[in-house]
Parts: C-alpha cells; sequence; structure tokens
C-alpha cells in the first residue's frame, strides 16, 4: 500500500493583508473582558485580554472558565500549568503528544517576546501541515489557544523571556512526538539565523513532517 500524499504546506504569516483577510471571526463575551480571533486553522485562536490600567499599574483577568467556553465554544477544562524561563535563541519545540494524550494549549508571555508557531497536523484537516505565527510579548498580553493535534514551538526574540502555559492533558513522555524546527517541507521562518538558535539535544533528533505524516 502507497503512503498517503498530502499537500505541501504553506505557512500563514500573522502580519500578511492577505493573512488578515482570511481571519474571519471575533466573538466577544459579556462585557468585553475576553476577545477571541479565529486565525486560518481551525480553532486556533488569538485571546486579546482586557488590560484595565491607571497610573498604578494595571490589572488583568487572564483565564475565566465559562468566558472562555463562551467565546469559544470549546469545552476545554486546563489540569496542569508549565512555565519556562529562555535566553535569546533558545527554541523548544516542534512538540506534541498523540492519541489520548494529544493536549489542547493557552500560551503567553509575562516577559520578553517570542515567536510561536502551531502546525496543523490534524489528519483529516483541509489545513493539513500549514502553520501559523505570532509573536508574543510580555507588553501586547496576547495568550494563544492552540488545539489538540497540533504540534507547537516557540523561538525567544528578547534577550531573555518568560513563557507560561496550560495544557489539558498531563505530560505523558510515551506518547510524545516532535518534528525538526527547520523542516523542509513545512518552510517556517523563525526570524533567526540557524548561527542563533539553541535547541536542546533531545530536540536535535526530532523527525521530520514527511516521517510524520506517512504514520498516519
Amino acid at each position: 500500500m502507497e503512503p498517503t500524499k498530502h499537500t505541501i504546506p504553506k505557512c500563514i504569516p500573522t502580519d500578511n493583508p492577505k493573512t488578515i483577510s482570511l481571519i474571519k471571526l471575533i466573538r466577544y463575551t459579556k462585557k468585553e473582558r475576553m476577545k477571541i480571533e479565529q486565525t486560518p486553522l481551525k480553532n486556533c485562536f488569538i485571546i486579546h485580554d482586557t488590560v484595565h490600567g491607571d497610573e498604578r499599574g494595571y490589572f488583568i483577568e487572564t483565564f475565566n472558565q465559562r468566558d472562555f467556553q463562551n467565546a469559544s465554544g470549546l469545552d476545554i477544562v486546563f489540569v496542569q500549568d508549565n512555565q519556562s524561563k529562555s535566553s535569546k535563541g533558545v527554541l523548544r519545540g516542534l512538540h506534541m503528544q498523540r492519541g489520548d494524550a494529544a493536549q489542547a494549549k493557552l500560551v503567553r508571555v509575562l516577559e520578553g517576546a517570542v515567536l510561536d508557531i502551531a502546525v496543523d497536523l490534524r489528519k483529516d484537516s483541509p489545513t493539513f501541515g500549514q502553520h501559523f505565527a505570532i509573536e508574543l510579548t510580555g507588553e501586547n498580553h496576547k495568550q494563544f489557544f492552540v488545539p489538540s493535534g497540533f504540534a507547537h514551538g516557540f523561538v525567544v526574540l528578547s534577550e531573555t523571556a518568560t513563557f507560561f502555559y496550560k495544557v489539558d492533558k498531563f505530560y505523558e513522555p510515551g506518547n510524545e512526538v516532535g518534528i525538526m524546527y527547520n523542516d523542509k517541507d513545512l518552510k517556517i521562518d523563525w526570524r533567526l539565523a540557524e548561527s542563533e538558535i539553541i535547541l536542546s539535544e533531545k530536540d536535535k533528533t526530532l523527525g521530520s513532517f514527511a516521517e510524520y505524516a506517512a504514520s498516519l
């Protein structure tokens, strides 16, 4: 039996005017506490939090289970929070968990700036193999919801960055898989030169998109 053939993936940059025209839906919760922006990848959202600021500083409600469900239409219950701090050029990804262990993630940056990437690896998705890129910073207060069935990764653009994320499934190393950040088919622009990228030994051994697609 011949392996299933898949369309070569295309990049969906966030700053392209064509991309903006593809972002079809913005939903608001009551009192506009949470604004959810649909990206071209189904159920992959940008969340714009309402910032209440004055001369003293600011206050943000960063997550509300009821508002998130009402705005997104998804019944997601997060079970674990994770946080990391990294130096400029550190790239973590592309990671995911398979099967029943597949994780949805809600990610944000507390300090610094990162380029965050989500790759659609849902077998029957019309955007299979496509990716979405967004810059998350401690100043723009954006959050990014990555649904299950996606590979996820980020690279640090600032001198340091503190990255925070919620997941709806516990970490299961036996179900963890990944794809190399510089995969020739995904063609992701990480905005840094190859010489600036810093990988863990584990991430240096990740497989290719073609290998992952053939395994489905």
